[in-house]
């Protein structure tokens, strides 16, 4: 069997309107903001209604494109071609889950829970949240679609985190979270008469009152009992949204660099994903270092060089300089090929494409509808 991958077509996933739902995912610092904004952009040049959604607290995708903030709402992109719609928005966290809180429980109730100063912490900075509140957002956004035909393709850039399972994981823990055993025990004396508390039960709670203090057992005890009739609600609309990323239309494309680190996080994911039964598209290499001239090799190079060096010092100082950089990129390359060539062996099933890198960095619609375009070509 072939261990050469075929060639990812990111031009056709794009255009096929079946597909609704893009996830760009993998390690951090590898593109995969930048990737979303292009495809969105592609998608949207030709004819498509999209919005992109990003995880990523950075301020580049604004600036990319031309806007001068995202937020929790989908904001209009201007100055692209064509007749399609682009959007954007970054995922405010703790706005989205008070719009949880807002749109599933009674306006007295969601008071009570969202001055809960438990609810404040857990909110903004409990671990999981932010991941489990994309998935949120998405659900979301895709039930907005399906009502009022908003857009037609929605395109999500994952939260820049190393591992993958903390996109895929993160639902499942907070469900677990908000309706495990621990928390059916604090709601315990919220649901019947005193005499429910067992002496057990009043060891336990007298123990964490040690450990967490009284004042904050208390809060935690208060939110439980105000977010009870909540509970089946965050695991049906996370396993909707889970769903949903198994469904056909949706398609996973895993971002890399051509580096070891990179390409390790990528056949971690490649492979979960597989095990969950999701959608995989491909694998978009990024950054692969462009070579003018590949049929001079580096050692070719820089031999020349040093001969150039040796009898013609100050006529051709400026030729060896070139080669001596081209001998340095030959390198960089032959060192990505063999890592990607590693990567084709143990996955020959995945599509790839590999991104040249650019110059300088993407700050602006023309610089990504330039990665869009390389995309596109394969």
């Amino acid at each position: 069997m072939s261990t050469t991958p075929s060639t990812l077509d990111m031009r056709a996933i794009l255009m096929d309107r079946a597909n609704r739902v893009v996830v760009c995912c993998g390690a951090g610092g590898v593109g995969k903001t930048t990737t979303a904004a292009a495809l969105g952009l592609r998608a949207a040049e030709r004819g498509r209604s999209v919005v992109v959604l990003t995880i990523d607290p950075a301020r580049r995708l604004a600036q990319a494109l031309g806007l001068d903030e995202l937020d929790n709402t989908p904001r209009p992109v201007k100055g692209h071609r064509g007749e399609g719609r682009l959007e954007a928005m970054m995922l405010d966290m703790k706005r989205t889950f008070d719009e949880v809180v807002e749109s599933h429980a009674s306006q007295a109730k969601a008071r009570q829970i969202l001055d809960n100063p438990f609810y404040i912490a857990l909110s903004s900075s409990f671990a999981g949240t932010q991941e489990y509140m994309a998935m949120e957002k998405l659900g979301q956004l895709h039930a907005r679609a399906e009502t009022d035909a908003s857009w037609d393709l929605i395109i999500v850039d994952t939260p820049p985190s190393r591992s993958a399972l903390d996109f895929l994981d993160a639902p499942e823990h907070l469900a677990s979270l908000l309706d495990g055993r621990f928390v059916r025990m604090l709601l315990a004396p919220a649901r019947g008469p005193a005499r429910l508390l067992s002496v057990g039960l009043g060891v336990v709670t007298a123990a964490l009152n040690k450990v967490l203090g009284a004042q904050v057992l208390t809060d935690m005890q208060t939110f439980i009992a105000a977010c009870d009739t909540l509970f089946g609600g965050f695991r049906q609309r996370a396993e909707a949204t889970y769903a949903l990323l198994q469904a056909a239309g949706t398609a996973f494309v895993v971002v890399a660099t051509p580096e070891a680190d990179a390409l390790r996080e990528a056949t971690y994911f490649v492979e979960r994903l597989s095990n969950e039964h999701m959608p995989l598209a491909g694998l978009v290499v990024n950054r692969v270092q462009d070579v003018m001239t590949p049929s001079l090799s580096a050692s070719a190079a820089e031999q020349a060089a040093e001969r150039l060096a040796d009898h013609h010092p100050d006529e051709y100082e400026a030729t060896a300089g070139l080669l001596l950089v081209h001998a340095e990129r030959a390198r960089l390359r032959q060192r990505q090929d063999r890592l990607r060539k590693g990567f084709a062996g143990a996955h020959p099933e995945v599509p790839t494409v590999g991104l040249a890198a650019l110059a300088g960095d993407v700050h602006d619609l023309d610089g990504l509808r330039r990665v869009g375009d390389l995309l596109a070509a394969g």
